[in-house]
């Protein structure tokens, strides 16, 4: 017989009756009823019921017991009495007659309980969060997470992928956000960095001559935390391709997660392919780049329609005569809705920085539809009719405006449209919807520089590849790039890659960079570059925030191990922490005091 177990805490069952067996686990709970003592084991498997009377002589020992305290019990497997099964758990049939207990480990008085569902907060779960992990529903996600990325990497095998391991250590890059840096200690005043992703790496692999590279990749950014990414690092399943384009791509990871999705998920799925939406389109409909499918309300810019000398409304009309836009939603809101419901509204748009929200309801009555609110009151009956038929508005709809300049009316719009939804309970919970964003930009007008820069991956092959780049406006080329979204969350970016030196000299050229400055800051891909490239392309979705969906987490942290929390602090293991001198001394580093 195993010297700790001849079953896990999960498995027995009516079968195992009469049978002598080996437990071993964690106290989850105690219960006293007089005489019998009645003690929830539990392993990561599961629970089993075990049992011991007033008269055994550890009776008294496991009575005084603290919770969480581990233990290897014998005894005979039994069936519970029918009013006490338990047919939520597997082991809900029987228990086990203890006979002998060797206590394995004693636990002090807990600082957060493990049994029930009581919410603590982030410090106090993150500081003992080897006992949040003990609880039922983080564990599951651990767990989860585990499987997930068993079945992604198998499928990648299955796809024809190999999958490579590349540095850790590398060079710093200007990839967009700050970098983690790694002092040298033999290489006096230089650093290494921890790579932000391991773009350069893969790149290289295609020009090395392999044809489909995957990695399970950590990734280091120093950034701040937000709820779907974690500070710090996180993991992304890394894919590059030779010889592809857009299209292969987008089969293989419509392919994968798909399967994916439905094997961990009973919620729907959008079918393949997942519809395609271009990047303006998206902002035009949607009011961003990652938009939520689920929700059904799209925005729709209606500014000529102000311009009327027939409508009052200085307030929109000053706005559009300035360059600005009207934007409008169109929303199911229901019959006689009260007024309190448009002034939360109200209220909520003043706290996001704008002015207010201006909106109509619009109810039947013998002379048809008929605009309601402060705006109606400006628009006469003949105008209201065209905007009802221009917008197809119907009983019992609103119409809510948004109107400032170009940027801000399409940001703000967006978070309109989500609000919207969520207050009219209009978003399909039941559902994970899938897109591709793509014909991203490939050069913006920095806010702060007004100068020309890359808007997305300076990697990306610009479409029409070296003739837009000589030809056309900077800002009206379009990149090989694209984004998928689920749910409104971006899961992943790619691009076609720009392989060819002097595509690449050309485009870096139009943001301002020199030859020499590509020499200097990408010299490894640059220098490949010279003794022939394949044409490839990849993409990496984040594997926390695919994860984070299947589990139906709205924070990164609860799929996470070992998560850091809002301030990139390990409150367990107390990182960041302080070295000594000697350390500091060896790597030639010198701390400079605040006041020096």
């Amino acid at each position: 017989m195993h010297h700790y177990r001849t079953h896990t805490c999960g498995e027995l069952t009516e079968i195992n009756i009469n049978s002598e067996v080996k437990l071993s686990g964690w106290i989850h709970s105690k219960r006293d009823h007089g005489g019998l003592l009645f003690i929830d084991l539990r392993d990561q498997f599961g629970i089993t019921q075990i049992v011991i009377d007033k008269n055994n002589k550890v009776f008294t020992l496991l009575e005084h017991l603290k919770v969480e305290s581990v233990i290897k019990v014998l005894g005979k497997v039994i069936a519970r009495s029918k009013e006490t099964v338990n047919k939520k758990i597997i082991t809900g049939d029987v228990e086990v007659l203890i006979n002998e207990v060797d206590i394995l480990s004693v636990s002090n008085v807990l600082p957060m309980q493990v049994a029930g569902n009581e919410n603590y907060g982030d410090e106090i779960r993150l500081k003992n969060r080897f006992l949040d992990l003990r609880r039922e529903k983080v564990k599951k996600n651990i767990i989860l997470r585990s499987e997930v990325i068993s079945f992604i990497r198998n499928k990648m095998i299955e796809n024809g992928f190999q999958e490579f391991q590349t540095p850790i250590l590398t060079a710093a890059s200007p990839e967009g956000a700050r970098d983690f840096l790694v002092p040298s200690r033999i290489h006096r005043g230089k650093f290494y960095a921890l790579p932000q992703a391991p773009q350069q790496f893969k790149q290289l692999i295609m020009v090395s001559g392999f044809d489909k590279y995957f990695q399970i990749a950590p990734c280091f950014r120093d950034e701040d935390a937000r709820a779907d990414r974690s500070p710090g690092e996180f993991y992304q399943l890394d894919i590059e391709m030779a010889f592809v384009e857009q299209d292969d791509i987008f089969t293989l990871l419509e392919s994968v997660l798909t399967q994916t999705f439905k094997k961990f998920s009973e919620k729907k799925i959008v079918e393949v392919p997942f519809p395609k939406i271009s990047y303006n389109d998206s902002l035009l409909k949607y009011g961003t780049d990652k938009p939520d499918l689920r929700n059904p309300l799209v925005i729709k810019e209606y500014t000529d329609f102000f311009k009327s000398d027939s409508i009052n409304l200085n307030i929109f009309k000053n706005i559009i005569n300035k360059g600005g836009v009207m934007k409008v939603i169109v929303a199911p809101i229901g019959k006689d809705k009260p007024r309190s419901f448009f002034d939360k509204l109200n209220n909520w748009a003043k706290e996001e920085g704008a002015s207010g929200l201006g909106y109509m309801s619009f109810n039947k009555d013998d002379l048809g539809l008929i605009g309601k609110g402060p705006i109606a009151k400006n628009i006469d009956i003949e105008l209201q009719k065209k905007l009802i038929s221009d917008l197809s508005i119907k009983e019992d709809e609103g119409v809510f405006f948004i109107c400032d300049e170009v940027s801000q009316a399409t940001k703000f719009s967006g978070k309109v449209r989500t609000k919207l939804a969520e207050e009219l309970n209009l978003i399909e919970d039941d559902k994970f919807m899938f897109c591709w964003i793509v014909d991203f930009p490939m050069y913006e007008i920095d806010d702060n520089t007004k100068k020309i820069n890359f808007s997305h991956n300076p990697f990306s092959m610009p479409q029409g590849g070296l003739d837009s780049l000589k030809n056309k406006n900077p800002l009206e080329v379009k990149a090989c790039q694209y984004d998928l979204v689920c749910n409104g969350i971006e899961l992943s970016s790619g691009a076609i890659r720009n392989h060819k030196p002097e595509i690449m000299k050309k485009a870096f050229e139009i943001a301002g960079y020199s030859e020499e400055v590509i020499k200097k800051e990408f010299p490894a891909l640059y220098y490949a570059f010279q003794f022939g490239a394949p044409p490839h392309g990849g993409i990496a979705p984040g594997l926390d925030r695919i994860v984070m969906l299947i589990a139906g987490e709205k924070n990164i942290r609860d799929i996470t191990m070992f998560p850091m929390n809002q301030k990139a602090e390990d409150l367990l293991m107390g990182a960041p922490n302080i070295v000594n001198q000697e350390q500091l001394k060896e790597l030639n580093i010198h701390l400079i005091e605040e006041n020096e």
